[in-house]
């Protein structure tokens, strides 16, 4: 008989925060899809909106560095239930925002708590399961991405063209409060790793971390990957509404049917990253969307099968990179830092993204006739930052690969006591 991958336990994890996930993915992407109609109705330049997607990202940054000195000495449920508590509490108040100094302090709270919670589920993930099945499991949770666009971006979009654009906030909020009441009645302590840990102040624990030789690659790379995603996605669909001439009614099923192939292709890129090589598919993934993103960005008024087409090839190279990369990262730091790597790294990440948000909104401007100008700028500084994030990724996979051949990485391994 064929053994089991997974205990029934492990897959209940994977299913939990999965919808974790698509829950804290769908209140950050939502408000790219929701970009057109809160230009037109707070009457918001590109740089404000720009600002109301980077505040988020500061916020989280902020709030992680904090964090990451504590996250290895507490049990990681506890942490969760609360950074989570805080993340549904900021998206109510995006949901009843009157306006845009409102939204904006909504979008701080939200992303002081929301910023937290990938690197909470990433050091969940590490203590739970090997190295060797990762990619399979972060291929499932990152389906939270793909099934955001399914089902979350579509039905957000609907309710936001029916009764106004608070509605989505209102839903994820919905949704969150059920998500939290299953984690605090079915997930178990996660608690193990607090024996491994130093008799050593939380500030001296984040600094060891932050400032340690070989988890500098991991950081720049990650700081690399994050800047894509801040530079194009904000401004997605005001770019496919405006330039490449997407009704606005059209934009649900844009969303949902790239989604669709999206949650297809997250498992099984998953598998193929532990099969064939983590390194290997983030390549792949990044030499096609970066082909894409040069073409993309450069369109002008295109039919909409088109712009399906390259959003659905554009996703799977996405999705490879994301999944592949977060599989490997997971391999790096040592079992007693984890949830302080992940801390720092993910902190790392949402500084990056905002100021890159920021950049993105001074060099797209909107024309008279509503259309973007130098959006094709903008892919060009991604593709450039994309071909970095090969060079640097070789680096990290190499010191992956040598750890483990050594025995000296003991975070291919889960931590025992945990591991049940």
């Amino acid at each position: 008989m064929k053994e089991k991958v997974f205990t029934k336990y492990q897959v209940f994890i994977i299913g939990l925060l999965a919808i974790l996930q698509f829950t804290v993915v769908l209140d950050f992407i939502v408000l790219s899809p929701l970009g057109a109609q809160l230009i037109h109705v707070l009457h918001l330049t590109t740089s404000q909106f720009g600002m109301a997607v980077s505040v988020y990202a500061f916020s989280a940054g902020i709030s992680g560095i904090f964090a990451a000195g504590f996250a290895d000495k507490f049990d990681r449920k506890k942490l969760l239930v609360f950074f989570y508590t805080g993340f549904i509490t900021g998206t109510f108040l995006c949901g009843i925002a009157p306006d845009y100094p409102f939204l904006l302090v909504a979008r701080i709270i939200t992303g002081l708590f929301g910023g937290v919670l990938a690197s909470i589920s990433f050091a969940i993930i590490t203590d739970l399961f090997k190295l060797q099945v990762r990619g399979r499991v972060m291929g499932y949770v990152q389906m939270a991405f793909a099934s955001s666009q399914v089902m979350g971006v579509p039905v957000s979009l609907y309710f936001a063209n029916k009764t106004g654009w608070h509605a989505p906030f209102l839903l994820i909020t919905g949704v969150s409060i059920i998500e939290l009441l299953v984690i605090l009645v079915f997930m178990k302590p996660i608690n193990a790793h607090i024996k491994l840990q130093k008799k050593q102040n939380a500030f001296r624990h984040l600094l060891n971390t932050a400032v340690h030789p070989d988890y500098l690659w991991a950081f720049i790379v990650n700081t690399l990957l994050i800047m894509g995603g801040y530079m194009l996605m904000p401004f997605g669909s005001a770019f496919a509404v405006n330039n490449l001439g997407v009704a606005m009614t059209s934009l649900p099923l844009l969303y949902f049917i790239t989604g669709i192939f999206a949650m297809a292709a997250g498992p099984v890129i998953g598998r193929i990253s532990d099969k064939k090589g983590k390194f290997s598919v983030f390549r792949f993934g990044t030499l096609l969307a970066m082909v894409m993103i040069l073409i993309y960005c450069n369109l002008g008024h295109t039919p909409l099968w088109i712009v399906i087409v390259f959003n659905v090839v554009l996703m799977i190279g996405f999705l490879s990179r994301i999944i592949s990369s977060s599989a490997l990262l997971t391999a790096v730091p040592n079992a007693s830092e984890r949830g302080a790597f992940m801390g720092v790294n993910s902190s790392i990440q949402q500084i990056s993204g905002g100021i890159a948000s920021v950049i993105a909104g001074f060099i797209v401007v909107q024309t008279a006739n509503g259309s973007l100008k130098h959006y094709d700028t903008l892919g060009y500084i991604v593709s450039a930052s994309m071909i970095a994030t090969i060079i640097i990724m070789r680096s990290v996979d190499r010191y992956v690969v040598k750890k483990t051949k050594e025995g000296t990485n003991v975070n291919t391994e889960v931590i025992p006591a945990v591991a049940e």
